[in-house]
């Protein structure tokens, strides 16, 4: 669209967005039934390079289009849904499939170069898929996978470089790199772990209290986190400390009745009965949404912090 008018210029349509399907999806029942799953949140937001647009789609496919017209100029097929954001370095394209796999196509041709493996959960699909977007620092791409893994990989050869094990919480944000250091969150218990940046080895961890999925700001020697307690918590590299904390309406409002003292869920209240049906798991993540909780990532414009939430306001922030 004209950015100025709101004109649209151009459109193109994929072959269909939804969220990533399984059957006896994180162990709920019933088990034979395919599961839109309810923690898939994101789509594949486009990147703009070299006079093209490159995105994923829910139909396994990434694409490329010109521009200026939205014609395509190649598109890619995976094995699953892509709600991965495309990152671009060097004339490469980085981008995870729930397929588990990181692809490397050149972003001129489409041609892979390579691709990189993460694990795999046939069972339940709880621990499988990449919903986080690739970073690219120094030759090195940086991403974390539902796999409970953080990854640092050559960024030519697709080689590993490290790991980081978060004992069995998904890393479904991008990993910031600032400083020789790698800072994501994860899911439950919720962590926000620094590691060095060409080790994996850890720096130090601060507790976010509830999941961490959308992505880390990093402004000066200011880090800006959002959780699915509705909190918006500024951290000082320097001190490696909380340096304050935003709550949202909605956390004002119901995070009492769902957090513990520490911010941590109250799982006996959220989480009614103890084999949940998939209905059972959808109410449980609107009923987190009411404490306003934050998957949009802030964005840090001059002296400014802007972030939405699911209490349904946009906030800016000195």
């Amino acid at each position: 669209m004209d950015a100025s008018t709101g004109q649209e210029k151009w459109k193109f349509q994929t072959g269909g967005e939804h969220r990533y399907v399984g059957k006896h999806l994180h162990h709920l029942e019933p088990a034979a039934e395919p599961m839109p799953d309810p923690w898939d949140f994101f789509l594949s937001s486009p990147s703009v390079w070299n006079g093209a647009v490159y995105f994923g789609s829910s139909d396994g496919n990434v694409y490329a289009l010109d521009a200026a017209s939205g014609a395509l100029r190649w598109k890619m097929q995976t094995g699953d849904v892509v709600h991965s954001c495309p990152a671009i370095a060097d004339g490469i394209l980085y981008i995870g499939s729930w397929d588990t796999y990181l692809y490397a196509p050149e972003a001129q041709t489409g041609k892979e170069q390579w691709r990189f493996k993460t694990g795999d959960d046939p069972e339940i699909h709880n621990h499988v898929g990449i919903q986080s977007s690739p970073s690219v620092m120094d030759g090195v791409v940086y991403f974390g996978s539902r796999d409970s893994f953080a990854y640092a990989v050559d960024a030519a050869t697709g080689k590993q470089l490290w790991k980081f094990s978060t004992d069995g919480s998904w890393v479904n944000n991008s990993i910031a790199v600032h400083d020789g250091k790698a800072y994501f969150g994860t899911s439950i218990p919720g962590i926000m772990h620094a590691v060095d940046a060409k080790t994996g080895k850890v720096v130090f961890d601060l507790p976010t209290g509830t999941p961490v999925f959308a992505s880390i700001a990093l402004a000066g020697d200011m880090l800006y986190m959002g959780n699915f307690g509705g909190k918006l918590t500024a951290i000082d590299l320097k001190t490696q400390k909380p340096a304050w904390v935003f709550d949202t309406d909605g956390a004002e409002q119901n995070a009492s009745a769902m957090t513990n003292a520490d911010g941590s869920i109250k799982f006996e209240r959220v989480f009614t009965s103890p084999k949940p049906f998939y209905d059972d798991m959808v109410l449980v993540v609107h009923k987190l949404f009411t404490m306003g909780t934050i998957l949009s990532s802030p964005v840090v414009v001059g002296h400014t912090l802007y972030f939405g939430s699911t209490d349904g306001n946009l906030y800016a922030l000195e």
